[in-house]
């Protein structure tokens, strides 16, 4: 046999093998990812089943509600405004909660509740029991004015600590509430709350300690807040003390004049009080109304003037920062 004849058959062995290779290479590549993916759903069947059936898990969250009913509760306070039917669907809804002690309206309109109203709302919170059994109190607290800060306006006779401040159009589930309530109570004296906002240093206008307000989206992309909005924030009973009898007159004049900022004069308050940042928690949130004022023209604008004339009023910026966020482990998978 010649040398080109020799050379021609090593080609076409060469030419063969690196075929028998690039196939066998695509067999066993496909084999791995059928089998990467047949492990991954395996591991996700079992850690699923693992949850449901781990005596020590659901020990842990006996254990936890059962610490949770032998604390006190909380009180509801809602602030309402000629939404009847959100109204009816919130308190439906919160009076099912396991640690729900009381429900306050917060009523400003021109004309006092209806009879059909408050029976309404009496039988939805009468079929549904409290903790243990309690029967969960209903109030309403009228207000001949119509102020913003009729929201946080002192309550003589609250049974509990813990006030849960929420708008008429926000639903969480009373899972994710109770979960926030636990925290508040790792931390009373601090605000507690679901919806973070954040100020701003502005140094470009050439004005000394000018700050700007800025929402949910700022907050996201920095990972920083330093205040939680009262729509939707636990805090102690006493701050509405607080609000009503020593904070400066001048910013109740201002929010009622103004119609808003009433949320982030409550988060000076406490802030200035303790020196120390709120906390957010983690949660979803349904809103089963229209929107706010937030969505109208030039409300960035205003709440940043609000927090530029705390700021003069307090005599310093009390907000705090902090990047922490709380989350329930419990419905992770991974933390």
């Amino acid at each position: 046999m010649g040398g080109g004849d020799v050379s021609k058959e090593m080609g076409t062995c060469s030419l063969a093998y690196r075929r028998g290779d690039h196939k066998l290479r695509k067999f066993v590549t496909a084999r791995s990812i059928k089998f990467l993916l047949l492990a991954i759903i395996a591991f996700a069947l079992i850690t699923l089943a693992c949850r449901s059936s781990r005596p020590w898990f659901n020990t842990s969250i006996a254990v936890a509600d059962q610490i949770s009913r032998s604390r006190k509760g909380y009180t509801l306070l809602i602030n309402t405004w000629k939404r009847y039917d959100l109204l009816k669907k919130s308190v439906s809804h919160y009076a099912s909660c396991s640690r729900l002690d009381s429900i306050h309206i917060v009523w400003s309109e021109p004309n006092p509740p209806s009879e059909s109203l408050k029976e309404y709302l009496e039988k939805i919170v009468k079929k549904k029991k409290g903790r243990d059994g309690h029967e969960v109190e209903l109030r309403f607290d009228v207000n001949k004015e119509d102020s913003l800060n009729n929201r946080f306006k002192e309550i003589q006779d609250l049974k509990t600590d813990a006030v849960f401040s929420i708008d008429d159009d926000i639903i969480f589930p009373c899972h994710t509430v109770d979960f926030a309530f636990n925290v508040w109570e790792s931390a009373p004296e601090t605000m507690v709350g679901f919806v973070p906002r954040v100020h701003w240093p502005e140094q470009s206008n050439g004005k000394a300690d000018y700050y700007t307000y800025s929402g949910w989206w700022s907050v996201w992309w920095s990972g920083t807040y330093s205040m939680v909005l009262s729509k939707a924030a636990f805090f102690h009973k006493k701050y509405l003390s607080l609000y009503t009898n020593d904070m400066p007159a001048s910013i109740r004049e201002f929010t009622t004049k103004n119609r808003n900022c009433e949320d982030i004069a409550m988060s000076f308050l406490i802030a200035n009080a303790t020196n120390a940042p709120p906390i957010w928690v983690k949660g979803k949130i349904y809103e089963i109304g229209s929107t706010g004022i937030s969505s109208i023209g030039g409300h960035t604008e205003k709440r940043t003037h609000c927090v530029n004339r705390f700021v003069a009023e307090f005599g310093r910026m009390p907000l705090v920062y902090t990047s922490m966020k709380a989350v329930d482990s419990r419905s992770l998978w991974f933390w």
